[in-house]
């Protein structure tokens, strides 16, 4: 059975990656009708009360997360190394994995060259690095719970569900993304996540978490 969700995985894996990669070709070149819309609907918006609140939780939900969850993952793995916990494995394997997905907005950005909706310094938009930040902070964290706290990762899960699409909401609001660019960024973090996840032995976890593999 594991040996079978493994290479479910990575099929899945597999065919978001391909759809991340179709879509950025796609859409690179001038905005689909859904984005048009949304465009046209927030116009001048984003410099009012809802574009204030959308910078709040951009503020909260983006580059920060996964920097912040490194840097504990780096510690616990570092204090559970000189303990000779061997969960420092886990750890540590899971930082490997966040750090790969949060990256795959910074690799593909220059690849796809997106223009954004409107003016912003950082000129490409496709896929969207604060969603990319917090769909791969989620992602990171619940296989770590499927391992080590099995019983929290219902519980992650929802919250990274909801973090990321409050994410994607605020950058979309902002009129700094297209609503492409943040299905692109859960599209490239759910590929990366699920065949790198296979490759360093994080997934499938073991049912009952590392006490049921121990």
């Amino acid at each position: 059975m594991t040996a079978v969700t493994a290479r479910s995985n990575i099929v899945l894996g597999a065919v978001l990656l391909a759809i991340f990669v179709a879509l950025g070709f796609v859409v690179r070149g001038s905005p689909g009708m859904v984005d048009d819309a949304l465009r046209e609907t927030i116009g001048g918006h984003w410099q009012g009360v809802a574009g204030t609140a959308a910078a709040a939780v951009s503020l909260v939900l983006g580059p920060p997360l996964p920097v912040i969850t490194g840097v504990a993952l780096i510690v616990a793995t570092v204090r559970l190394r000189q303990l000779g916990d061997p969960r420092a494995g886990i750890t540590f394997r899971v930082l490997i994995l966040l750090g790969a997905c949060r990256i795959t907005s910074v690799v593909a950005k220059p690849v796809f060259a997106r223009d954004r909706p409107r003016a912003y310094p950082d000129a490409f938009s496709y896929p969207s690095g604060h969603v990319a930040s917090v769909a791969s902070t989620g992602f990171a964290l619940v296989v770590l719970c499927a391992w080590l706290y099995p019983r929290l990762v219902r519980l992650v899960w929802w919250l990274a569900v909801v973090a990321t699409g409050l994410a994607a909401a605020a950058r979309v609001a902002l009129g700094v993304h297209w609503l492409t660019d943040t299905v692109g960024s859960v599209l490239a973090v759910g590929g990366v996540g699920l065949l790198l996840g296979v490759a360093l032995k994080l997934l499938p976890p073991p049912r009952g978490g590392v006490a049921s593999a121990s």
